[in-house]
C-alpha cells in the first residue's frame, strides 16, 4: 500500500515521521510531503504540484491528509488517481471554497470557543500553540515542532478550491482536538460528507501525540 501525507498549515514534512516509520514498519511505501508553506507565491496549485511530484511514479496512493492539507488532496485526485483519502482533524472543503472562508462558513470560531468554555479555558486569552496544538504532544518532540515551524503564507488562504467529486473517504477525529473540536468536526463531516468520522485519541496533532492509533485506524481501511 501506497501512503501519501500531506501536512496541514506550516507544512512540515515533520509532522508525520512518526506515522511514517510505523507504516514503513508494517510493510507499507509512505512519503511525507513538505509544501512551500512559506512561499507567498505557492497557492493551492503549487501545494498540489508539489504532492504530484512526491507521488512520482506510484500508483494508486492513498491520500493522508492533515487539518488545511484536506484543501490540497482532491486538487491532486483530480490530476491524479487516488485509490482514497483519509482526512485527518480536517478542513473539509467544499467545491469551490477557499481555505479563508471555510472558518465562517463552518461556524469553527464559535465552536472553538463554546469548547474552551467548557473545558475551562479563557476563550479571550489569546491563541497559544502548546494549549491548542502540543497539550498531548510528548515534552521532546514538543521542542522540535516548536523550533521546526515554518510561517505559513497568506496566499492559498485566498484559492478556490476546485473539485468536482471526492473518490471514495474516511475521515477520522481526535477526540480531544481543542481546535477543531470532536463535535465540530462530526458535524461537518455529516454535513458535507454524509459521513460519520472515526474517533482515535490525541488532540489536533495527532500524528506526534498518538501515531500507532493513527496508523491502526488507517490499516483499518485496507
Amino acid at each position: 500500500m501506497v501512503y501519501v501525507l500531506i501536512p496541514g498549515a506550516g507544512g512540515d514534512a515533520w509532522y508525520w515521521h512518526l506515522v511514517e516509520r510505523e507504516l514503513a514498519a508494517r510493510g507499507h511505501d509512505a512519503v511525507s510531503v513538505e509544501l512551500p508553506s512559506d512561499d507567498e507565491s505557492a497557492g493551492l496549485a503549487e501545494y498540489a504540484d508539489t504532492v504530484i511530484e512526491a507521488i512520482g511514479d506510484r500508483t494508486d496512493p492513498v491520500l493522508v491528509a492533515q487539518s488545511m492539507g484536506a484543501f490540497v488532496a482532491p486538487l491532486v485526485h483530480q490530476r491524479q488517481s487516488a485509490s482514497s483519502i483519509v482526512l485527518v482533524n480536517a478542513m473539509i472543503p467544499l467545491p469551490g471554497e477557499t481555505p479563508g472562508a471555510w472558518w465562517e462558513n463552518t461556524g469553527q470560531p464559535q465552536a472553538q470557543r463554546d469548547n474552551d468554555l467548557r473545558d475551562g479555558r479563557d476563550p479571550d486569552a489569546g491563541f497559544d500553540m502548546v494549549t491548542y496544538f502540543f497539550h498531548d504532544v510528548p515534552a521532546d518532540l514538543t521542542e522540535v515542532g516548536m523550533g521546526n515551524g515554518k510561517q505559513q503564507a497568506g496566499r492559498p488562504f485566498g484559492d478556490p478550491c476546485e473539485f468536482t467529486q471526492w473518490p471514495p473517504i474516511r475521515v477520522i477525529t481526535a477526540r480531544d482536538d481543542r481546535f477543531f473540536p470532536m463535535e465540530f468536526q462530526q458535524r461537518i463531516a455529516r454535513e458535507r460528507l454524509g459521513l460519520e468520522p472515526d474517533l482515535v485519541p490525541g488532540g489536533h496533532l495527532v500524528a506526534l501525540s498518538h501515531p500507532v492509533e493513527l496508523v491502526e485506524a488507517l490499516e483499518s481501511y485496507r
